[in-house]
């Protein structure tokens, strides 16, 4: 089985509001980025929030979507990762494979999940990340094997920083619209208007 952790828990510092509640596709980006999650088969779900929690969970139907607060979300992404990672072995131990997502990211889709998993099959490796703009970040997919390294992360650091660490061990599917990301009003205006 492989896992899928949103990570919804930053407060949208630059954007003045909280990004996940942005609205996209007669839906807002984190139900977007839901949504996409559902669709892939054989898929455990967690939802991280932290900043918002209240108005976020509001959005959220608690029979189909497993939600896990991070009460330490100011201290940086890594509190993120770990608490989500703990909920998901917690809710399904035998888990063999987690995928990372935020959830500011418009173009994710179910297909960019599955390619991630597809290509773990293929090559064997430990780490498959999405690939765009020269660089290599979510979603991303890590084995069991590194469960023990992502759940020793700390403050500001993500999970490039094991991406890095493990690079030979590490494989990546395209996802050129990776690239775009919510971070200021400029971006999601931008966004709204290709729509």
């Amino acid at each position: 089985m492989t896992g899928i952790v949103i990570l919804a828990a930053g407060n949208s510092s630059r954007l003045g509001q909280p990004k996940q509640l942005l609205g996209y596709k007669d839906s807002t980006l984190l139900k977007n980025t839901i949504a996409e999650a559902f669709l892939v088969q054989d898929a455990a779900m967690i939802v991280v929030t932290g900043a918002n929690k209240q108005l976020i969970e509001e959005e959220l139907d608690p029979s189909r979507i497993k939600v896990c607060f991070n009460p330490d979300w100011e201290t940086g992404m890594s509190s993120s990762i770990v608490k989500g990672l703990n909920a998901l072995l917690h809710v399904y131990p035998n888990c063999e494979n987690c995928i990372f997502a935020v959830c500011d990211q418009p173009y994710v889709s179910s297909l960019v999940f599955e390619n991630l998993i597809q290509e773990h099959s293929k090559t064997g490796k430990g780490i498959v990340a999405s690939s765009y703009a020269e660089t290599l970040g979510t979603p991303v997919l890590f084995n069991k094997k590194y469960f023990t390294e992502l759940a020793a992360l700390q403050g500001q650091e993500g999970a490039k920083k094991i991406i890095n660490r493990f690079l030979e061990d590490t494989a990546s599917v395209s996802f050129e619209k990776g690239s775009v990301d919510i971070d200021t009003e400029d971006d999601y205006n931008k966004l709204i208007s290709e729509l």
